[in-house]
């Protein structure tokens, strides 16, 4: 019995749902996302309330409820307040510079790496090693943030390398350490 996809869903003041056939339309300040809905589980607005509901007791169905739920619940606070995804540059000479719509990284190796934003996510640098990327789209935020990590994941000797702000990198001791 899923307890997340019974929980109703409350649309805050700002924010407008349109349901069609099999997708589903969120506007709120931040922008518009819409998602198609899958055909085990029905979603219905009552009284500023999301409910989704599922058609029978099948596996699939039961699985789907949770998952439609959050999903949507991850679009109503999107668009109504946004996520913010923060990273940090450590290591000697590791930076970030932003051009346009690209972010420019300088992290160790023979050559710059250019990356392009993508839609819908913004991103803001402070002192050339701090990187905060907002969006209304939680998935897409972060998908960009793990790419962008991946350009140099933290190693665990130094701890240089691109990490999530609240990340914990676990050191280990190295050679000389061990006598």
């Amino acid at each position: 019995m899923s307890r997340i996809g019974k929980k109703p869903i409350e649309i805050p003041q700002p924010v407008q749902i349109e349901l069609g056939e099999q997708n589903i339309t969120v506007t709120g300040p931040k922008g518009t996302l819409s998602r198609a809905l899958g055909s085990v589980v029905d979603v219905r607005i009552e009284d500023d309330q999301i409910l989704v509901e599922r058609r029978d007791d099948s596996r699939e169905s039961r699985s789907h409820q949770g998952l439609v739920r959050s999903l949507l619940a991850n679009m109503v606070e999107g668009v109504n307040t946004g996520y913010t995804r923060v990273l940090e540059i450590n290591g000697v000479g590791y930076r970030a510079e932003l051009l346009g719509g690209f972010l420019r990284f300088d992290l160790g190796y023979s050559h710059p790496i250019l990356f392009e934003l993508p839609e819908g996510v913004t991103a803001v640098i402070e002192r050339q090693t701090l990187l905060t990327l907002t969006g209304s789209d939680k998935e897409v935020l972060g998908q960009a943030a793990a790419k962008i990590r991946s350009l140099r994941p933290p190693e665990p000797y130094k701890g240089k390398g691109i990490k999530y702000r609240e990340e914990v990198i676990r050191r280990k001791q190295g050679k000389a350490g061990g006598r």
